[in-house]
């Protein structure tokens, strides 16, 4: 259910601009994701703090596409939201000296410092190649191809590199036998 109301500003915005167009898009995308924060507000009384992160985000460069009548605002939303999670993490690990992931999964997951680190690493390399390629789609095609990368490439892409960690994680995971 989590990933569902997750992934629901991304799916209407899509649906919309295949429907309408991206102006229309974008202002669902904008009205979907504060329902989405009201939602998690009400139903658990909890909002993370990407998820603020995301609203501020999209609330800034949708309604500045919808005010300047320019789509190149919103398709630069999901590189800051890519380079803002990677430089958390980077920031974490090199200012404070701390890995950001170990603090937010370490209670769900036993894992030697250096896999945490490996961890860490690949998902800033992996948002910053996100935000790349999101650039990169955005001012090489379409308006409609981008739109189907920003749901099915991103999401493709993201389903890869999870199950590529998984794949590294599993050497350290500890059976209850073990």
């Amino acid at each position: 259910m989590k990933l569902l109301i997750d992934f629901l500003p991304i799916v209407v915005f899509f649906v919309a601009f295949k429907l309408f167009d991206i102006w229309v898009a974008t202002g669902v995308a904008i009205a979907a994701t504060v329902a989405q924060i009201a939602w998690l507000r009400w139903s658990t009384g909890k909002v993370e703090p990407m998820q603020w992160l995301s609203l501020g985000v999209i609330v800034l460069f949708g309604g500045a596409t919808l005010l300047s009548h320019n789509d190149t605002f919103i398709k630069w939303k999901p590189t800051v939201l890519y380079w803002l999670m990677g430089g958390a993490l980077a920031i974490g690990q090199l200012v404070f000296r701390r890995n950001l992931l170990k603090s937010l999964m370490g209670a769900q997951m036993s894992l030697p410092d250096a896999a945490w680190r490996v961890m860490n690493w690949s998902w800033i390399a992996f948002f910053a190649v996100m935000g790349v390629a999101n650039l990169w789609v955005a001012y090489n095609f379409e308006t409609d191809t981008w739109v189907n990368f920003k749901l099915f490439g991103g999401l493709g892409l993201m389903i890869a590199f999870v199950l590529a960690q998984a794949a590294y994680l599993s050497r350290f995971m500890k059976t209850e036998t073990e």
